[in-house]
């Protein structure tokens, strides 16, 4: 039951990285799943990989672009409502929890500052990306050529179908590149949008690593919101050894 490591951070020796499957189980806690069985997954992931499961922090996801940056008291128990966390603290699991949308693993090598976020359409609309250099930047010192990023399986372009309201937005925003027209129908790439901001705020091409698996493709290795309707998370974890 190995966690899928990263090929990009595993170069990285005091790193604990990688994205669970399904086989790890559901690891949400808003998804009509049983508590106990919840927190028993989280802890098995724990014995997997070596962390103290109580020092875990994860977030209260809401689609939207803050970063947080983590302080005293951030703990499993008591997780922050966000979409991205930072941190230089060693010890300090992040995790991101996904079922579709992008699961972001970033590493800057320099200042040993690691952060996770979870990108959806509406962050990479709103550029999470760019908020999440801005805050390695700012509140780390970050040069953004030390920083690496890892991003996890999610919905592939084959799978978005798009409607019009959509496509019209992602216009506006100037995002249409990312916007593929088959038979009548839009089909939206997260990825080609994330791989943009990444570049266009300074990140290295070959320090960037996307997955190439699609979990609406893969529903028999990964949850699945848009094929399986209500379903559990799997995730995305980094930590600083």
């Amino acid at each position: 039951m190995k966690i899928i490591q990263s090929k990009l951070l595993k170069q990285f020796g005091n790193l604990t990285q990688g994205f669970t499957s399904k086989e790890h189980g559901n690891l949400a806690f808003h998804v009509n799943d049983s508590k106990i069985h919840v927190i028993n997954n989280h802890k098995q992931l724990s014995i997997l990989l070596s962390y103290d499961f109580e020092k875990l922090v994860h977030m209260k996801q809401v689609h939207k672009s803050e970063i947080k940056v983590i302080k005293e008291g951030d703990a499993f128990s008591n997780p922050p409502t966000c979409d991205g966390l930072i941190t230089n603290k060693k010890y300090t699991p992040l995790m991101v929890m996904v079922a579709d949308c992008s699961p972001l693993l970033f590493y800057d090598s320099k200042t040993k500052t690691i952060a996770v976020v979870h990108a959806g359409r509406a962050g990479a609309f709103s550029n999470i990306v760019q908020k999440t250099l801005h805050s390695f930047r700012d509140d780390f010192c970050s040069d953004m050529k030390d920083i690496y990023v890892s991003i996890g399986p999610s919905i592939g372009e084959c799978c978005y179908e798009v409607g019009e309201e959509i496509y019209h937005e992602a216009k506006s925003l100037h995002l249409d590149y990312a916007l593929n027209l088959k038979a009548n129908t839009y089909y939206l790439s997260i990825s080609k949008i994330l791989h943009k901001q990444l570049l266009d705020n300074g990140l290295e091409d070959k320090n960037i690593e996307f997955s190439k698996e699609c979990t609406v493709c893969k529903t028999q290795k990964y949850f699945s919101y848009r094929e399986q309707g209500e379903t559990g998370r799997f995730c995305g974890l980094i930590m600083l050894n």
